[in-house]
């Protein structure tokens, strides 16, 4: 078993100030794989120190030199792409092509996307021809803490360090801590591009530790949290006093809207992105919203998708999907389904225990309720697990307003061949992000939501932005230049 106790403060692994030993435990194996140590708060303090101590010099550097050390961490990241696809297989269960291919793929897209992105940015703006000597100015927040999960770990590390440290900020990172040999993996490569010392820091904890700690930090500007609504709101309320800023991406529970005159691979596309990193994505589309002419062959299709969706272990080649993260989360997901079949949903794919000739991990067999109403608890709850809802529905209005019955408002999806429904519905649909037909968003999309979703905007510009202040100026010396 891997000791991976250290963190990283301050340019140099570090031992705890006191250990508090943790397991990480392999889903597919129920084996542990590695030990770590959750931090305190002098450990927190430490690197929330070094951090400040950091800042200012950071915030000074030219940033061509803070884009350079953005493209040495990407050399290093592709050159471990390896190295992290394993971690992420061991903590979380991501199936081997699958966290190559795609967990740690997600990574290194996202450096090479605020590279692209930042090599063009403005830190100071004319306000407009209205207000020649007038500016806008663009600067980092200071001292930021990152709490990221546990279902896609280097998708949200890289959307928060990237462009964090490309901004000017010192951060403090503190992964899952179910799943944190990907950010050990990631905090390792960080060193070797070397960065300043303080720079970047990396406490592994839990939630009610480090991550309260950070959010009541006097000396933390600025929070941004990846997780469930429940944790957001109590970030948010801990991190009140300190008046810091505050940014939540959080759960979801996407309506697909699918129309009679959708193509045959609609529904087929729909189930298999449900079951996707075993249900364990906050944008999946776990509500199926189907026309009527068309419902009883979309229930038929999305079951048999669910009958071919093979479930194997997280270390073996090919296209199946591995193990919850958890036996926690798969207790949640059992208990779920089962609250299905008591509520009246008809069960026609899946259902309760492991998969046949399964007798360890964390294994959950691909579920399809149909017949489902949308007060129904597998509707409203996000179940996080391989588990789709379908509701049937007979006019446009009629589908809008489910899809919007919702506390939830990240991803919603439309299905239609009908450009101008497609178009209208883009925009009545409440979230913040909506996908058609099954085109993905530009590359340089912000990815984020509304409502309990939270309203974090990651990735593009907007994510470079979302960690800088603004600041108005005027009496600009038009003459000095912008860069004076």
């Amino acid at each position: 078993m891997a000791d991976k106790r250290k963190f990283y403060i301050d340019g140099a692994w570090v031992d705890p100030a006191a250990p508090q030993d943790l397991e990480v435990i392999d889903p597919t194996t129920e084996e542990p794989v590695a030990v770590i140590s959750l931090g305190d708060q002098a450990d927190t303090d430490r690197a929330v120190a070094a951090a400040k101590a950091a800042f200012p010099a950071w915030a000074d550097t030219p940033p061509a030199e803070r884009l350079a050390a953005v493209e040495r961490l990407l050399a290093v990241y592709k050159k471990r792409a390896g190295d992290m696809a394993a971690a992420i297989t061991h903590e979380m269960g991501a199936p081997a092509d699958m966290s190559l291919a795609d967990q740690a793929e997600a990574g290194s897209w996202h450096i090479e996307t605020f590279i692209e992105t930042f090599r063009d940015f403005e830190f100071v703006r004319p306000l407009g021809d209205h207000a020649p000597s007038s500016r806008i100015a663009w600067e980092p927040v200071g001292v930021v803490g990152l709490i990221t999960p546990w279902n896609w770990p280097m998708n949200q590390v890289t959307l928060k360090v990237t462009p964090a440290l490309l901004a000017g900020n010192t951060v403090i990172l503190k992964p899952s801590e179910i799943a944190p040999l990907s950010s050990i993996v990631f905090a390792e490569m960080v060193d070797e591009a070397g960065f300043p010392p303080g720079v970047f820091n990396m406490v592994n904890g839990d939630g009610q530790g480090v991550g309260t700690q950070l959010s009541t930090h006097p000396d933390v500007d600025m929070i941004s949290f990846t997780g469930s609504t429940r944790a957001g709101i109590a970030i948010t309320k801990a991190a009140a006093d300190t008046v810091k800023k505050v940014v939540l991406e959080l759960g979801g529970k996407g309506a697909n809207l699918i129309f009679a005159d959708a193509d045959e691979k609609a529904v087929i596309r729909g189930a298999r992105h449900c079951f996707y990193n075993s249900g364990q994505s906050c944008n999946a589309p776990t509500r199926m919203l189907v026309e009527r002419p068309a419902y009883d062959k979309a229930v038929a299709l999305a079951a048999k998708v669910a009958e071919d969706t093979r479930v194997g272990s997280a270390h073996d080649a090919g296209p199946h999907i591995g193990p919850v993260v958890s036996k926690q989360q798969w207790d949640k997901i059992q208990d779920l389904i089962q609250k299905g079949i008591d509520e009246g949903a008809r069960l026609v794919a899946g259902g309760t225990g492991l998969p046949e000739g399964v007798n360890r991990g964390y294994f959950v067999r691909p579920t399809v309720f149909a017949d489902v109403t949308n007060d129904m608890t597998i509707a409203r709850q996000e179940i996080f697990g391989p588990v789709l809802s379908i509701i049937p529905f007979d006019t446009e209005d009629e589908a809008v307003e489910i899809a919007n019955d919702t506390i939830y408002g990240l991803t919603n999806y439309v299905q239609t061949q009908d450009g101008a429904r497609r178009n209208r519905l883009a925009r009545k649909l409440r979230s913040g992000m909506v996908e058609m037909n099954g085109e993905s968003r530009g590359r340089g999309s912000a990815f984020g939501g509304v409502k309990a979703s939270g309203r974090a905007r990651e990735g593009g510009i907007a994510g470079l932005e979302e960690f800088m202040d603004s600041k108005a100026i005027s009496g600009w010396d038009i003459e000095a230049g912008e860069n004076a």
